[in-house]
């Protein structure tokens, strides 16, 4: 008995995630939280591996017609839902409409969408108006919205609604029935997935599991978590606070590393619907005053291999990393010319609803910094102690804060989300359709559609200088600092992997 319980313990995965799942809607969910269990349970047609470059998934591969208008794809044989049903073009297509309405390169593609037809059980195609380069980019992207096949009566969900029927072809099936929201979510094994031949890299490649079960134990808690990781309660932590690494690098039985190269963008979000951060003076003001430096000590510490100061949106170390127009974060904060600024764009003292996710490490220390920042420059603060599900609700609401919308809230960018705008959602500034906050910038427009269009990588470097550069003058949001983040794992578990999310395949427990 005691070697049975051993091997089915083994086949049990115990994970502490970032934050609380409170949906599983990677449409509807924008969360990287949210993300991180879609792709468990649903596949996409590319995935992007760690060259970032996309590659065959559900598909098998592609053609593209002469005048790149025309995108036609086979779908691997034998792909299958979790409810037994085969994987279908209609299902595709379905899954596609619900997403290019959530999605900024989704509605691109959308704008300029002829048809998409399935002439056979196992070929989807595309037709286009124009060329569209940067097809697989979409179809693979692996931040949300992602484009999840599901079937297509789910698929059929209006895409401002959250499915409640999790249903996908992905490598583990989620276990609706033991989903205690705040508690614990459970994913099984799914026996009919097929994995690609070639190995797993990244949301590319081959997704092959080596546990059954995979529990995800919602504690929010940092000393807690530390604690059941050390007594071996749990297997995986996502996200432990630097305060608490040297501590468990200390534990033989522990192993920390770098959970992503690419590391994290914080992120102070302005709501552009809603005054005050409706008029860009305020905004500006308060970036003259945002010392980066402050929020990443707070969120990362003292140690400055793990963040540095980054007055850009995009990535550090990445070709086409640009600090142009980024002036405003440098050198001494300007509080009085704050204050100035704040007078002749007639603030007047209005409380500032200031949502902070207080069980997330990363945005309970921003929103603390964001607090005595604002009160600084003399603005009222409505500091709103909230969980991160609850923010993830509350940010989607246009709604005047009277009637429970919002100022500003907290969060990061993913660095792999944030090398060029073709899966960065957050730096869209198209108004009504763009990530929330809703900016609205037709210079950074123009600078986007400039990249889309470069014909070389020179002249994606121009566009991506003047989009930074216009995302600084209309304050698309506050960048607050580039930074690292830790993971730890109890060392009979191989596979863990640097990537911009939890890998779960190739992950072994002994």
């Amino acid at each position: 008995m005691p070697n049975l319980a051993l091997a089915q313990n083994a086949k049990v995965l115990r994970f502490i995630p970032q934050a609380n799942l409170s949906t599983l809607d990677a449409i509807v969910g924008t969360q990287y939280v949210v993300r991180n269990a879609a792709i468990m349970v649903w596949d996409t047609l590319y995935g992007v591996n760690s060259k970032l470059e996309p590659q065959p998934q559900m598909a098998e591969g592609h053609e593209v017609s002469d005048d790149g208008k025309t995108w036609t794809f086979k779908l691997r044989p034998g792909l299958t839902f979790h409810d037994g049903e085969k994987v279908l073009p209609k299902d595709i297509i379905a899954s596609l409409k619900r997403w290019m309405v959530r999605d900024s390169m989704g509605q691109m593609i959308a704008a300029q969408l002829v048809a998409m037809e399935g002439p056979d059980d196992l070929t989807f195609r595309i037709r286009m108006s124009k060329p569209f380069p940067k097809m697989l980019f979409a179809l693979g992207k692996a931040n949300p919205p992602m484009a999840l096949v599901m079937p297509e009566r789910i698929a059929s969900t209006d895409a401002f609604k959250v499915i409640t029927e999790f249903v996908g072809s992905g490598p583990m099936k989620f276990d609706k029935a033991n989903w205690v929201p705040g508690s614990m979510a459970v994913f099984t094994k799914f026996d009919g997935y097929t994995p690609r031949e070639e190995p797993s890299d990244w949301s590319a490649g081959g997704k092959r599991m080596f546990v059954d079960r995979i529990e995800w134990n919602i504690i929010t808690d940092p000393a807690t978590a530390a604690g059941a990781l050390q007594k071996g309660e749990v297997d995986w932590w996502e996200n432990p606070i630097p305060d608490l690494v040297p501590l468990l690098k200390k534990n033989s039985n522990v192993a920390v590393d770098i959970a992503d190269p690419l590391g994290n963008i914080g992120s102070l979000r302005f709501n552009h619907l809603q005054p005050p951060f409706n008029d860009v003076r305020i905004r500006r003001a308060v970036l003259m005053a945002l010392s980066q430096e402050d929020y990443m000590r707070a969120v990362v510490g003292d140690d400055t291999s793990l963040w540095k100061v980054s007055p850009s949106f995009f990535t550090p170390g990445t070709p086409d990393y640009t600090t142009d127009g980024g002036d405003i974060l440098m050198g001494p904060r300007k509080y009085d010319a704050a204050k100035a600024l704040l007078k002749e764009a007639g603030y007047n003292g209005e409380k500032i609803a200031l949502c902070v996710a207080t069980d997330v490490a990363i945005t309970k220390a921003e929103g603390d910094v964001t607090a005595d920042l604002l009160q600084r420059i003399g603005m009222n603060v409505d500091y709103q102690s909230l969980d991160w599900g609850t923010v993830g609700a509350r940010r989607a609401k246009k709604d005047p804060v009277s009637q429970g919308g919002w100022n500003i809230f907290h969060t990061w960018h993913a660095g792999a989300d944030c090398i060029n705008p073709a899966p960065y959602s957050a730096l869209q500034a198209t108004g009504d359709k763009a990530w929330f906050g809703w900016p609205k910038s037709d210079k950074v427009q123009a600078g986007i559609d400039e990249w889309y269009n470069a014909p070389d990588p020179a002249a994606e470097k121009v566009a991506l200088a003047k989009t930074n550069r216009a995302a600084f003058e209309d304050v698309i949001y506050g960048p607050t600092g580039f930074f690292l983040g830790y993971q730890a794992w109890r060392k009979n578990v191989t596979g863990v992997v640097k990537a911009p999310f939890p890998v779960f395949w190739d992950v072994k427990k002994t």
